[in-house]
């Protein structure tokens, strides 16, 4: 069984950060093995320090030979060379240089996995805006482009760490997708604000993802998606070669809980998010239970699923107080469930 997090922790600075890595190597240092308890630590992500550490600020700064700023309305594409970045863009492949030193120094002596974590093609293009404004979504190149530029971005990111992290065993990639369904579903507004973007058609979604996907594997990785939007399109995720799925049970639909339940069968990883992101102000199902609720609505067994079946925080940490505990209680879970 695997305990896991997903990446965002509170904090604003170097100690804040420093902290989050020790919670997460504290809390998760169990390497585990064939049918054990894995604790899975990945490399944690502190947007309180601004848009230059969130998940799109943080993706820009692994995407390859793009060049951004950020502007009033979001992060916008300033061309195709990184010479032209703003100084938020700058900032954010600082932050991500200062947090991998930061693994790397924490991480020494480890030997089991570790994650990392990226926004994916979808979401990116839904939030970022081209050059001369609207979404990189409006336009078949620009999508295109940003997909090749982050494909090639991560598959660099996983040499970095590989060369960083050499004693490692396994890495694995978090591709987060919380836009997806809304892309497809042509629910993202326009610049205006007054109409949608058209809706993606299905091939090129997954044609997209499963370049993204297909790099992280070429790499050496192994690539998870995550989305805890209602209307993922799980079969899509799978079909662009996903390795493992990780989501809310509460949100996945019967859709969902057929995909996940089929990831079980055929041998990948699914990560259910059943632990509490935040100290629950009231009486809360305890994780253990959750997971063991929807293994009996698929018809699985603890035991059958081995090693395949994870757990996490249903959404990003928001109290340092609560992250030992919150990662405490996956590793509890997971060793209940084994």
């Amino acid at each position: 069984m695997i305990a896991t997090g997903l990446g965002p922790h509170p904090g604003s600075d170097a100690r804040a950060y420093d902290e989050a890595l020790r919670v997460v190597f504290a809390e998760l240092g169990e390497p585990g093995g064939h049918g054990a308890v894995r604790g899975l630590p990945y490399l944690p992500q502190l947007t309180g320090r601004g848009p230059a550490a969130d998940p799109v600020g943080r993706t820009l700064a692994v995407v390859a030979d793009l060049g951004a700023d950020l502007q009033p309305a979001g992060w916008r594409l300033v061309g195709g060379s990184r010479s032209l970045s703003g100084v938020d863009h700058r900032r954010a492949r600082s932050l991500l240089a200062q947090d991998l030193d930061a693994l790397e120094a924490q991480a020494q002596g480890w030997a089991g996995d570790v994650k990392v974590q990226v926004t994916g093609p979808w979401t990116l293009a839904a939030r970022v805006e081209r050059p001369r404004g609207d979404k990189v979504l409006a336009d078949h190149g620009a999508r295109r482009d940003l997909a090749e530029a982050l494909a090639e971005g991560v598959a660099s990111h996983i040499a970095d760490l590989r060369r960083r992290l050499p004693g490692f065993a396994a890495l694995v990639v978090q591709v987060d997708e919380p836009a997806l369904p809304d892309v497809l579903g042509a629910k993202v507004p326009t610049a205006s604000g007054f109409g949608k973007h058209r809706a993606i058609d299905l091939p090129e979604a997954s044609a997209a993802l499963g370049d993204v996907i297909g790099a992280i594997t070429a790499a050496g990785a192994e690539p998870w998606v995550r989305s805890a939007t209602p209307g993922m399109p799980w079969d899509l995720v799978s079909g662009a070669g996903a390795r493992g799925l990780m989501g809310d049970p509460d949100a996945l639909g019967a859709d969902g809980h057929e995909a996940f339940a089929g990831a079980l069968e055929d041998g990948r990883v699914v990560v259910l998010g059943v632990v509490p992101p935040a100290e629950p102000a009231g009486p809360a199902v305890a994780p253990v239970e959750r997971a063991l609720r929807w293994l009996d609505m698929v018809g699985l067994d603890p035991g059958e699923v081995g090693d395949r079946l994870g757990v996490s925080p249903a959404a990003g940490i928001g109290d340092s107080a609560w992250a030992p505990r919150a990662l405490g209680m996956a590793m509890a879970a997971a060793r209940s469930l084994s």
